[in-house]
Formats: C-alpha cells, sequence, structure tokens
C-alpha cells in the first residue's frame, strides 16, 4: 500500500509570512498609544477612508432602499438557516448541577459574553455571507454588545449589502474600518466604549496575525489562515463537478490550498486537465487568485485504499472536506480531522460558504485536529460552582488537608482545618497522611 503525490504543492500556508508579526505589532502598539485618532489614520493610509467611522442609521437605511428586494430576500434566506442551525446548537447546552457526594453539589452555568467583535472582510470581495455566520451567530448565543467592523472603499463606505445584512443579525454598532486597524479598535474599545471580550470572523493574514496578537487579552475564535478545501473521491466521482468545486475555493486568493485525494488515478487525470480551463474561464479577480493558489498550493494524491485516503485527509486536516465517494456513512464515521465535512456531491463548500446552515468561519493550517469552528459556544462561557452543606466537610476536608500538606501547602490545609474545629468541634480528624 502507498500513496503518490501527483501533483504537489510549490508553497504551503506559511510561506512568505515572517514580517507580518513584526508589521501587525507596531501597528496595534501605534493604535493602543495613540488612541482612536491613530485608528483613524491608519483607516486614511490604508483604505482611504476619512468619512465617519461609525455607520449612522440612515446610511444604513439608505443601504437597505439601495438593495433589489431578490438580494434582500436571499440574504434573509441565509440568515434563517444559519440562525437555526445555531439555535439548535445552543439547545444541545444547559446548565446543570450535580450531587458529587452527600451534601457536595457542583454545577455549570452557561455566561454569554458581554460584547463581541465580528470583522467582515470586504476587500476583493465583499463577503456579506460572513456577517451572517459571525453576527447572527452571536446574537444567538446572547452576546450583549456586537460590534462590525469592514473596510470601506473610498468615497463609498462599507458594502451595501454587508451593512445591510449585520444590521438584519443584530449588530449593535458597525463601523468602517479594515484591516490591523479595525481588529484594535474592537479589542480597544474605539469609537463605542465597549471594548470586545471575543474578536471573531475571517480576514488576510495581517487581520488574523492580529488577532493572534491579542489573544489572552481577549477570546478569538481561531487561529486561522488562507481557506482550504480537500475532496476525497473515488471512481464514482464526476470529474466536472470536483474540479468545479476546487476552483470555487481557489478564487478566494492566492494562497488557498486545494487538495484532491483520490482513489482513482483516471479521475485524477481528469481533473487536473480540467483545473486550468474552468481557471482561465473565471473574470478577474478570481482567475488571478485561482491561477495562483492551484499553481503553488494545489496538490493531487493518489491512493489504493480509502483507509489511506482517510490518513491523507486527516493528514490536511483541512477547513473543508467534501467527500465524493460510495458509502457515506462510513466516511462520516471515519473521518476526524475536518472543519466542516460536506457529504456527496449534491452538496457543496459553496452552500456552506453561503446560505445552507453550517458556520463557515473554520479552522485552518491544520487546527481542525484540535478544533471546530464557529459556533454559538465561541460565544459563551462554561463557568461552574459549588456548594456544600456543613455535614459534607467530614468527606471533604480531611481529604484537602491531606492532599494540601503532602504538596506543601499550609495554607490551602488549614482552610481545611478551621473549617472541621469549628464545624465538629468534639471530633477528631487525620489531617496529615501517613507515612
Amino acid at each position: 500500500m502507498a500513496t503518490e503525490h501527483l501533483k504537489k504543492a510549490a508553497k504551503t500556508p506559511s510561506t512568505d509570512t515572517a514580517d507580518t508579526g513584526r508589521i501587525v505589532s507596531e501597528i496595534l502598539a501605534e493604535i493602543e498609544a495613540g488612541g482612536e485618532e491613530a485608528t483613524r489614520n491608519y483607516s486614511e493610509k490604508f483604505d482611504k477612508w476619512t468619512g465617519d467611522i461609525v455607520v449612522t442609521p440612515d446610511r444604513i437605511a439608505e443601504a437597505a432602499r439601495r438593495l433589489p428586494e431578490t438580494l434582500k430576500e436571499d440574504i434573509q434566506f441565509a440568515r434563517a438557516r444559519v440562525a437555526k442551525f445555531a439555535q439548535a446548537q445552543r439547545d444541545t447546552m444547559s446548565d446543570f448541577e450535580t450531587e458529587l457526594s452527600d451534601g457536595l453539589f457542583a454545577g455549570q452555568k452557561l455566561i454569554p459574553v458581554e460584547a463581541a467583535g465580528c470583522y467582515v472582510p470586504g476587500g476583493r470581495y465583499a463577503h456579506v455571507a460572513s456577517s451572517i455566520m459571525s453576527v447572527a451567530t452571536a446574537k444567538v448565543a446572547g452576546v450583549d454588545h456586537i460590534t462590525v467592523c469592514s473596510p470601506p472603499k473610498p468615497d463609498v463606505g462599507v458594502h451595501p449589502a454587508i451593512l445591510y445584512t449585520a444590521n438584519l443579525c443584530g449588530a449593535d454598532t458597525i463601523m468602517a474600518l479594515g484591516g490591523v486597524q479595525g481588529i484594535a479598535a474592537m479589542a480597544f474599545g474605539h469609537f463605542t466604549g465597549r471594548a470586545a471580550d471575543i474578536l471573531v470572523g475571517p480576514g488576510n493574514r495581517f487581520v488574523a496575525e492580529a488577532k493572534r496578537l491579542l489573544f489572552g487579552r481577549v477570546g478569538i475564535d481561531m487561529f486561522a489562515g488562507p481557506t482550504e478545501i480537500a475532496i476525497v473521491v473515488d471512481a464514482t466521482a464526476d470529474p466536472e463537478i470536483v474540479a468545479t468545486d476546487l476552483v470555487s475555493q481557489c478564487e478566494h486568493g492566492p494562497d488557498s490550498p486545494a487538495w484532491l485525494v483520490t482513489l482513482d488515478r483516471g479521475l485524477a487525470d481528469a481533473v487536473a486537465e480540467l483545473m486550468p480551463k474552468m481557471i482561465d474561464a473565471l473574470p478577474s479577480p478570481a482567475n488571478e487568485a485561482a491561477t495562483a493558489a492551484w499553481r503553488d498550493f494545489g496538490e493531487i494524491v493518489l491512493c489504493d485504499t480509502r483507509e489511506e485516503a482517510v490518513r491523507e485527509s486527516d493528514r490536511y486536516a483541512a477547513e473543508h472536506v467534501e467527500v465524493h465517494a460510495a458509502d457515506l456513512d462510513w466516511w462520516l464515521g471515519t473521518l476526524r480531522n475536518y472543519g466542516s465535512l460536506f457529504l456527496g456531491e449534491e452538496t457543496t463548500v459553496a452552500f456552506g460558504d453561503k446560505c445552507s446552515g453550517t458556520n463557515h468561519v473554520l479552522p485552518t493550517k491544520g487546527a481542525a485536529r484540535y478544533t471546530g469552528g464557529l459556533s454559538v459556544s465561541k460565544f459563551i462561557k462554561t463557568v461552574t460552582y459549588q456548594r456544600m452543606i456543613r455535614d459534607a466537610n467530614r468527606q471533604v476536608a480531611p481529604v484537602s488537608a491531606r492532599i494540601s500538606r503532602t504538596e506543601g501547602m499550609e495554607g490551602h490545609a488549614r482552610c481545611s482545618d478551621e473549617r472541621l474545629a469549628k464545624y465538629f468541634p468534639d471530633e477528631a480528624f487525620e489531617l496529615v497522611a501517613a507515612e
């Protein structure tokens, strides 16, 4: 048994990113020191924007009036499904309390964060769907205040469809800010007075690095990189459908990996032949992005068995994994590492990206080995509590005292001693572990 790389990527998602951390670190430091004025300066420098940072209600209403009714209905369709799926996730989570031993009660509470910052990209494409994924999910989770940042276009501002969508989904504040300055403004509470407890949403490598550097001061959804797709196929797959789906993700950007894991050499050859033709047929700027992505980051891996195909797919731990193969339940039960899984040719990553219901903010760069994507749980703290009746101290306090003294933590041990002496003055307890 063996695997064979019929096409090997020339680059990895980490290629050419050495200077990103230094650049972003300097910008964050300047914005924190310079406050809102520094934020405005960076907005003018990078986005050529000198207008209002906080989008007014009148501007949001105007954006809604400018959109075709069909588009607004489509956005409402997508929001309804994303929100319904998020609510179903929320319904699986619950507070509880349990009695661990006689008189010792412990429980958990689910508490939404107070403020969330949602970044919505608006550079090469106007990512209307990203607004739905982050804002609608935060709203279902019960976040008190949701701020949205999206890059403005010179003399135009935030894309009207993004404004309409963010407002529809429940954003409390929308700011015309892109890039690092947008992330910094949400983290530091500029223009709103509400510093974000968590930052979510996709973005370019500078946005991703800003979130990474701020992690700890604020929560983040995940460490994200360029979008990825892996498609696992056998001889039953349609090469045109497979190639179409690979190309669709390549158009995200020149550094977006697309991987084909196949059990059939003939299908691999067919897809390899179709890819450049389909990419050439794309309009600009998708054509240029997809050309570079497939040339530099595309791979085709031929496997002898489906078990080998699973190992290859799990090694990639791709953001999106499609399976075009027989016995889909086997693949569902066997694959382990992916951000979101799309089973059968009838569905596609594009559906999940735009409107079908599952969240499209997903782990990349192998992070699917240890985390899933954005969900209501990202906006909710699972906290714990306990309470005890006095009599429960007979069991718990001596154990705590002995463990504490074994560790050399006398102060901890005396918390037990004092309670035992107060509650049971006429009783003797073993408070030191036997030699």
